[in-house]
């Protein structure tokens, strides 16, 4: 690899984060409710946060569980007043009822964020057709990265998936970086690396205590030191 791998650890409060850049993460993503699979966090959060911290951070923009948009008009004032609190990245995804991406929620929100770069979140491996998804999103200013497993059951069930998705970078649609988390452990990383996959994505794997606990600098570390740089 020429590159240092991305590491992005899951923050959700300012412990997690002062942790995770001290063990050696690249960027945050910032997130609350984890028994939802990662909400918005609050705009007092997510400016403590970056004062706190002087690495990248991606803010998630999801109003509830699932992976519907739900009121746009909310979630594009939600994403303002981010942007007031220092946000300037992103975290979002939607579809509709039968799978596909809902272009009109993602246009809308993705707008308002003035070309601030984000990542389409794992609604990629919920899609109807994941090829169809990236194709039509392939255009979109500031999409830069999919946070994927490959699969909505994980990356051990995803793993070939990643692997020729890998493969194709740089073809239409798939330009951005892969960004592997869901299931992630570290006995997966050398043959992602090997694959040309630089983008890391871990939550759980960064607390020695699970979701209870909060992120371990030591724990960031080892999955550095696995990385590289």
């Amino acid at each position: 690899m020429s590159k240092r791998a991305v590491l992005e650890v899951i923050a959700l409060d300012v412990e997690d984060a002062v942790a995770a850049q001290a063990g050696g993460a690249d960027r945050l993503e910032l997130v609350t409710d984890m028994a939802a699979d990662g909400l918005t966090p609050s705009a007092e959060t997510v400016a403590a946060i970056r004062a706190a911290v002087d690495i990248d951070l991606r803010v998630m923009l999801r109003l509830a569980d699932g992976f519907a948009a739900g009121d746009v008009e909310r979630l594009v004032g939600v994403a303002g007043r981010m942007r007031e609190a220092g946000a300037t990245e992103f975290v979002l995804g939607f579809l509709d009822a039968d799978g596909d991406v809902d272009l009109a929620a993602v246009e809308r929100v993705a707008g308002a964020l003035e070309g601030c770069r984000w990542t389409f979140h794992r609604a990629i491996d919920r899609a109807a057709d994941r090829d169809a998804l990236r194709k039509q999103l392939a255009d979109f200013t500031g999409l830069d990265t999919y946070l994927t497993a490959g699969s909505a059951g994980g990356v051990d069930d995803g793993l070939s998936v990643l692997l020729a998705e890998a493969r194709r970078r740089g073809e239409p649609g798939y330009e951005q970086q892969l960004l592997v988390g869901g299931g992630l452990r570290l006995e997966h990383v050398p043959g992602l690396l090997e694959a040309g996959i630089d983008g890391f994505h871990i939550g759980g794997a960064a607390r020695t205590s699970g979701w209870d606990g909060p992120v371990s600098a030591e724990a960031v570390g080892e999955w550095r030191r696995v990385l590289g740089g």
